[in-house]
Formats: C-alpha cells, sequence, structure tokens
C-alpha cells in the first residue's frame, strides 16, 4: 500500500465495519479491517463455510443484495491492495500513544488458539465491535438443549445445522422472528414462538411506522411465514421453567399480566427438546472503555460524524446503540466518510452522508420505539428460585445474591460481585450482569475491564514494561 496514505483500522467486519472500510478505502485512506471471524459479514452477514458447498445461502438471509454489494466492494480494495483483511484476529486491547499526533496500536490474538500476538498499528480507529445477547435466567436455563436465539441462528447460518427436532422460541425483541421462521423452514418442528411483549403495542407508534414501512413489511412477512409453517404465536407469554434429567424435554409457559407479573392458574407444558431463547442485545463497549470513551446508557458517546470524545477514534453500529443492521450501515457509512476527510487534514463534506444521516435518524426513531415495546417482562426476577444458578462460570445462585443484599447490605453491582463472586468467571458478568443486577435491584453498569478477552500470560509477558500492558 502506498505509504503516504494516512492508517485507519476497523475493529470489526459486521454491516458497520464493512461500509466504513470501503467508504475510507474510497477516500485514499489504508485499512486494515481486523475481526475475529474466518469470513467477513460479522453475525448478521454469517455465511456458511465453503466446504459445506450450500448451494442457496441467500435463502437463510434478507439484505442479500446489500451484502454482495459490500463483499464485492471489499473484495475490490483488497485486491487493489488499499485494504488488508485480517480474519481470525481477536482483539483484546487498543493503546494510544503517549503524545499527540502518535497514533494508536492494536493488539490482537491470532488463530483459534488465540496465543500468537499481532500488532497494527494505525493512525485512527474505528470501532464496529457490535453487540451480544442479553438472557435472563430462569429454573432449568442451564439444561443442555436451551440455547440462545441468536446461537440457534448462528447455527443455522454457519453450519446449516440445526439444534433439535422440536424447538420453543422465546423472550422477546424482533431477532425471535427470523429465528423461528429460519428454524421451521430448515423442518425443525416450533411448537411455540413465546413473545413477552405485546407487539400490538407497537400499533401506537404511527409516527415510527410511518418512517420505516420496508419494516412494516417485513414483519408482516414473517407473520405470513409463521402462519404458512403453523407455528402457535403467544404473546405477553412467558417461559418460566425449562424442565429435563440429562437434557432439555420440556418448557412451561405461562401469560403475563398487564404490569409483567405471571398469571396464576396459566401455567402450561410444552415438550420440546430446544429451547432458543433471547431477551434483546447490549453492545460490546470493552474496547471503547479501555481507550477511555464516553458511555451513555452503556452505549458509547459518538457525535453526528460518529466521532468518539477520544481524538482519533470513531464508533459505528450496535456499540452506539443496538438499531440493526440498517442502521449499522448508515452509521458505518458516515463514519467511513468522516474518518477519510479528519485523517487528509480535511473538513468532511456532510452532503456526502446526507441520505445517510437521514436514515439514520428514523433508524434511531425506530430502534428506540422498538425497546419501549420490546422490554423484558418487569417482574422477571420473581421466576428465579433461590437455587437457580445466575452466574454458570461461578455457579452462584439466586439465593446468594439475594443473601448479599438482604443479610449483607450489597447495593451496587460491585459489592455483589465482591461477596458472591457473581462476574468473576470466564466471560467477566457480560452474561450474568443484567441479571445479577436486576435480582440485586441496582443499576447494571458494565464494568470497566482491563482487557477484552482473556489473554495468555506468555503474551502479557513479552509485552514491552514501558507500555504498562505486562
Amino acid at each position: 500500500m502506498p505509504s503516504e496514505r494516512p492508517r485507519l483500522a476497523v475493529i470489526g467486519a459486521g454491516p458497520a465495519g464493512l461500509a466504513a472500510t470501503v467508504a475510507a478505502a474510497a477516500r485514499g485512506v489504508r485499512v486494515t479491517l481486523l475481526d475475529s471471524a474466518a469470513q467477513a459479514g460479522g453475525q448478521f452477514y454469517r455465511q456458511p463455510a465453503a466446504e459445506l458447498r450450500a448451494g442457496r445461502p441467500q435463502a437463510l438471509h434478507h439484505q442479500w443484495r446489500t451484502w454482495e454489494r459490500l463483499r464485492d466492494g471489499l473484495g475490490v480494495h483488497v485486491r487493489a491492495g488499499t485494504v488488508r483483511h485480517l480474519t481470525d484476529h481477536h482483539v483484546w486491547i487498543v493503546e494510544r500513544g503517549e503524545r499527540r499526533g502518535e497514533g494508536f496500536t492494536v493488539h490482537a490474538l491470532l488463530g483459534p488458539e488465540q496465543e500468537e500476538p499481532v500488532e497494527v498499528r494505525a493512525d485512527a480507529v474505528l470501532l464496529a465491535t457490535g453487540g451480544y445477547e442479553k438472557v435472563l435466567p430462569f429454573p432449568g436455563w442451564t439444561l443442555p438443549g436451551v440455547v440462545t436465539a441468536g446461537g440457534a441462528q448462528a447455527m443455522l447460518k454457519g453450519v446449516l445445522a440445526v439444534p433439535g427436532r422440536t424447538a420453543v422460541v422465546a423472550g422477546t425483541g424482533p431477532l425471535l422472528l427470523p429465528v423461528a421462521t429460519g428454524l421451521a423452514a430448515a423442518g425443525v418442528e416450533v411448537a411455540a414462538l413465546v413473545e413477552s411483549a405485546d407487539p400490538r403495542a407497537f400499533l401506537r407508534r404511527t409516527r415510527a411506522l410511518a418512517a420505516r414501512p420496508d419494516k412494516v413489511a417485513e414483519g408482516a412477512g414473517y407473520a405470513a411465514r409463521l402462519l404458512r409453517h403453523r407455528v402457535r404465536t403467544l404473546v405477553r407469554h412467558t417461559v418460566v421453567a425449562a424442565h429435563g434429567t440429562e437434557r432439555l424435554e420440556a418448557v412451561t409457559v405461562a401469560a403475563l399480566d398487564g404490569v409483567g407479573r405471571v398469571t396464576p392458574g396459566t401455567e402450561r407444558p410444552v415438550p420440546c427438546d430446544t429451547l432458543a431463547v433471547g431477551h434483546g442485545m447490549l453492545p460490546h463497549t470493552d474496547l471503547a472503555e479501555t481507550l477511555g470513551c464516553r458511555l451513555d446508557d452503556s452505549n458509547v458517546h459518538v457525535d453526528d460524524e460518529q466521532r468518539t470524545d477520544v481524538p482519533g477514534v470513531w464508533a459505528a453500529g450496535e456499540a452506539t446503540g443496538i438499531g440493526g443492521a440498517a442502521l449499522a450501515l448508515a452509521e458505518g457509512h458516515i463514519a467511513g466518510r468522516s474518518a477519510a476527510a479528519r485523517l487528509h487534514g480535511a473538513e468532511p463534506d456532510r452532503r456526502e452522508w446526507a441520505a445517510a444521516a437521514k436514515s439514520r435518524a428514523r433508524l434511531r426513531e425506530f430502534s428506540a420505539a422498538l425497546d419501549t415495546v420490546y422490554a423484558p417482562p418487569a417482574h422477571w426476577a420473581e421466576q428465579v428460585t433461590d437455587d437457580t444458578v445466575v452466574c454458570r462460570c461461578e455457579e452462584v445462585t439466586g439465593g446468594a445474591v439475594r443473601e448479599a443484599v438482604e443479610r449483607l447490605g450489597a447495593g451496587d453491582l460491585r459489592t455483589v460481585k465482591l461477596l458472591t463472586r457473581a462476574g468473576m468467571g470466564w466471560c467477566q458478568g457480560r452474561v450474568c450482569g443484567p441479571a445479577v443486577a436486576g435480582l440485586a435491584g441496582c443499576a447494571f453498569t458494565p464494568s470497566r475491564r482491563p482487557f477484552a478477552r482473556p489473554v495468555p500470560l506468555g503474551v502479557l509477558a513479552r509485552q514491552p514494561t514501558e507500555r504498562g500492558l505486562s
């Protein structure tokens, strides 16, 4: 690559990262795109391995033409040498230079074993780190056969496999629709789609609906497919327990009243060998936090150019607020153009992204409306028994969390963690954090972690001491 071009490191090859990479590379910037997956696309555009020889991979996706444009655009820049695409690179920290103008060093671990260190230097960084699923605990949720909704979808898209023969899809949020229809189309008997919210409440958000008629049509398409596959849909219902000896055999489903409590006497068993469950998404903000970026309500704060408050750092996609692939594309489009202009020492021409900014505003309004409708039941914690495991890494139960609050006086997430070890395991509270906070009755604030993922001690030992990493 021509050495005089400014250098941008984009972390994450999902919709936001791809859009930003193509936009910046087209404007004279050398881009290094780092991603932990073996192929570009992220979770949304996850592709089956080439060895599987999928005949019609587009059948598992919508917005396929958008993916093809992104894929082809990336390929053009990779072949031209303006983009370096690094797959299987697991970024664990991004360092800022001590003095202004020194740029950034991206530290990653290479390959499935994640033991070989790699460094990438750049003049600026764009974080497109995406989000991850939130799952709230209930009795039996640790049984084999209980998977996240996104996990079931990833199996279907990535390895063309299904998690079982008879499934219940449950929780809350728009993700449940493509998961249920995808499983049904793959031959799984979907015994029920259990949605704790009432999607009809969304019909009252007329302004948001009018701004996104394509999303309304998309939802209608999912509803039609559910009918075609004879999937029973239960709204304002929830799974209160999963049952089985060695693996999942059935779930108990119950109706919710107007305030989100289980209505006594409405419990019913549903036989199944798979439960795909999810309660929304949370943003990945670890790298942003280690860089010192400001967070607002657990989202990375950005301005109208997608710049964070740390000079030289942009962010786009789910890390700035969960809003779906279309919003991530718009934000990545804007961030890539802004970064390119600023790296060339110019004021960006906002007319270049006027259409994307308009789309971003509409999509943010739409996602805000979704958030108000698809919220977990207000009293979900009442179904967590004292012997229900809440923190799977450390095997901390609901009873231990309650004891820390009621008997030992814990009033915040950190104190509960110190008293119970909840959140001290491999996931560092990413999975159990919202549940522990809900049971403790305190606000969920993501812990600031020194690294975004576990790092071998040997890698840390080889870091120069003047960087402060060893």
